[in-house]
């Protein structure tokens, strides 16, 4: 079995890498717009148009046995949190987050090789974030941690200080929900185990 993983996103890589999966990385090309739907449905949206991108352009070489990966994780409070812009674009998010519960949103896509068929989920995990002093904000935000990251915050990094709890998978908030991935690889007859 040959993975590609459609994202050049360290932390997905991490987490594949931590599987034992061998796997090669092609960052896709598809250029996110917000669109006026559930969160859910543009999450499963971006990962798809993400896998689908890799699969297009690699497909007269792709094997028989190739699975292509897309993945998309937003944050949602009331509205969609991409990734930030700047250092007052974090600082809104992070303030927004502030002593809320909010929404990880992961869409997951495995596109077949062979026969470009593609299965698509989501996964969605309640995150707790404490009250946040707008000392601590700003701390984080010259740290630089925050301005890659869809809400503006890393749960497996500093930003884990601000998580009360999570309900939910958290591989998912880090980026790539391995449960879902389980559920849709045995659907394509394989076992990850």
């Amino acid at each position: 079995m040959n993975i590609i993983l459609a994202s050049n996103s360290p932390r997905r890589r991490e987490i594949l890498n931590q599987l034992n999966l061998k796997f090669e990385v092609v960052p896709s090309n598809f250029e996110e717009k917000l669109m006026d739907i559930e969160p859910c449905v543009l999450a499963e949206h971006f990962a798809y148009m993400k896998a689908l991108d890799v699969f297009e352009r690699l497909k007269g070489s792709l094997s028989e046995d190739t699975y292509v990966i897309g993945s998309d994780t937003i944050v949602y409070c009331n509205d969609i949190m991409g990734k930030p812009s700047s250092d007052e674009d974090a600082y809104h998010m992070l303030k927004t987050l502030s002593n809320k519960e909010h929404q990880v949103i992961s869409g997951l896509s495995v596109i077949q090789g062979s026969s470009g068929k593609a299965i698509t989920m989501h996964e969605s995990t309640k995150v707790w974030i404490r009250e946040l002093e707008d000392r601590e904000i700003m701390n984080y935000i010259s740290s630089g941690e925050p301005m890659d990251k869809a809400g503006a915050y890393a749960i497996q990094g500093i930003g884990s200080l601000f998580v009360e709890k999570i309900q939910g998978c958290y591989f998912n908030v880090v980026g790539l929900p391995i449960s879902k991935l389980f559920t849709i690889m045995k659907q394509f007859g394989i076992n990850l185990i």
